[in-house]
């Protein structure tokens, strides 16, 4: 009880930060339950001056309050700015608009001292600096879970410089904390809100923005991410992948290649270095999706802040820590959905999703390759270099959900990922073709694994499942015997409880309903407070 109250204080805080900032100013009470329209008067009560006099300009009113969003996330600490960076990929719980606010967080944050960097470092090998880098310099770089060092190391391979991360000290116990307080609110709000918050599975995405920053805060997993993916396009030409130094990489410290790179954000510098600007855009999105559909393991944080251009020319990613994976499915999916709509064949888009089991089968193909022909149709209007197909997947997300299209996080992170690619391809070059650039990559994957040689080893697999199944079939059938049989018990004698089971459960609901009560008030309370202070 002590923990949830101490959330419910921290969460007070958050929202009044939020509510001062003017965020919640353009929210419809109409479409929030009964017990959310109390604090969501109260916020905008709380309201600065700067957000209650733009949200009183009637046009101005939507961005006013959406464009304080980024700030207030960052004065909520490094937490909330990892959520909002979470979240920005997720337009399907957040609407469009505020993803294209939450996609203006700048993931910086104060360095902390190189000394407690060499103390993080000391402690994780249990060597002193100097026998493990030759040189060790400021850091170049401070984002919310680790800031990067410039060092020179010296070995049997000569010397070389290298980039050195090291986690922010004290940010895993920070970050429980906070993630702790989130999944209180999103227990509240699936509890206030009923269907309209468990359609929006805010538990499922606590649990997988933990699962992420997990990862991320062990530095050997995203060094494990980096060497599969370095593995993956080892005869790629044009991307390059920094090598990782495993002798001077822990859970607290990661240690790669130091790239002497000139990055995509900086366009004046690569023109004035000869680069091929048009080159460089067209390789951005074509090793992108070469990876997401030949390797279905693809960067999936491709911003230009990511991406450099090396003295060879090639595209060089840094930053590991967010990945996506793609099931042969899934790559099936995309490429003939991509390529359906470059043929204008809706009808094969429709069918698509139904044998993906995307779209449940209550509803009619017909009529969803009807509501996919509104998406399609416009495009082909307009000169290629004017059809975003990141676009056209937002769009098409939008018109699924219409058809109860459940969501699949892979293809969400994967159309998010496809809108920031797309749009630093069109920084480069603002003429791009995606679809002529997309076209070889597309066509290459759909000839392979869907024409005659991707037959053969479509039976190929289904050969082996069929022989897996026939090995394992014993066994199935005996846990089959005992499942039926416990279910003609069941049937027989009943379903009972014990009475500490009855006893447990009446608790649990009680304990809840008191907290959703004091939560509510609490939060009240708080803003009264300050209002009046």
């Amino acid at each position: 009880m002590r923990s949830s109250f101490g959330s419910l204080i921290r969460l007070a805080r958050a929202g009044f930060v939020l509510a001062r900032a003017g965020v919640f100013s353009d929210v419809d009470p109409s479409i929030l339950p009964p017990a959310a329209r109390l604090p969501l008067a109260l916020a905008r009560l709380l309201a600065g001056p700067g957000a209650r006099t733009a949200g009183a300009k009637g046009a101005g009113k939507k961005a006013s309050g959406l464009a304080n969003l980024p700030g207030a996330i960052s004065r909520l600490g490094p937490s909330y700015v990892k959520l909002g960076q979470f979240l920005a990929t997720r337009p399907d719980v957040v609407g469009v608009a505020v993803v294209q606010q939450l996609e203006r967080l700048q993931d910086r944050m104060e360095p902390f001292p190189r000394a407690v960097a060499i103390a993080t470092i000391e402690a994780a090998f249990g060597e002193s600096l100097g026998r493990i880098f030759a040189s060790f310099g400021e850091p170049v770089a401070a984002a919310s879970i680790a800031q990067v060092h410039r060092a020179r190391v010296k070995d049997a391979e000569g010397e070389r410089d290298v980039a050195v991360k090291v986690l922010r000290p004290g940010v895993e116990r920070l970050f429980r904390r906070d993630l702790g307080d989130m999944y209180v609110a999103a227990r509240l709000a699936e509890r206030w809100s009923g269907d309209a918050a468990r359609r929006l599975k805010l538990i499922e995405v606590v649990d997988t923005l933990a699962r992420t920053v997990k990862m991320e805060m062990d530095f050997r997993l995203e060094a494990a991410a980096a060497s599969e993916f370095a593995e993956n396009v080892a005869k790629d030409t044009d991307l390059r992948i920094p090598r990782i130094d495993w002798d001077r990489t822990a859970k607290e410290v990661l240690t790669l290649e130091w790239i002497d790179g000139t990055p995509l954000s900086d366009i004046k510098a690569l023109a004035c270095k000869g680069y091929n600007l048009q080159d460089l855009g067209r390789n951005v999105v074509q090793s992108f999706l070469r990876t997401a559909m030949r390797d279905g393991f693809f960067h999936a944080d491709m911003h230009q802040g990511n991406l450099f251009v090396d003295p060879q020319g090639r595209l060089t990613a840094v930053d590991f820590g967010i990945m996506g994976r793609l099931g042969f499915n899934e790559r099936r999916f995309l490429a003939e959905i991509l390529y359906g709509f470059i043929k204008r064949d809706y009808r094969r888009v429709a069918e698509v999703h139904f044998e993906a089991g995307y779209v449940p089968r209550v509803h009619k193909v017909e009529d969803f390759a009807q509501a996919i022909r509104a998406i399609g149709e416009p495009i082909h209007s307009r000169t290629a270099d004017q059809i975003s197909m990141a676009k056209l997947l937002t769009l098409l997300f939008e018109i699924t959900g219409l058809f109860d299209m459940k969501t699949r996080i892979e293809l969400v992170l994967l159309q998010k990922t496809m809108v920031v690619v797309e749009g630093v391809a069109r920084t480069l070059d603002p003429k791009l073709d995606v679809w002529t650039t997309s076209e070889p990559v597309v066509g290459a994957w759909i000839e392979q694994n869907l024409g005659p040689v991707g037959k053969l080893q479509d039976a190929g697999r289904a050969a082996a499942t069929l022989a897996r199944f026939a090995s394992n079939l014993p066994g199935v059938l005996l846990r089959g015997e005992n499942i039926v049989n416990q279910l003609e018990g069941m049937a027989e004698n009943g379903f009972e409880l014990s009475e500490s089971a009855m006893q447990k459960i009446g608790e649990a609901e009680a304990r809840g309903s008191r907290l959703g009560h004091i939560a509510l008030w609490l939060i009240a309370a708080i803003g009264l407070l300050m209002l009046f202070r």
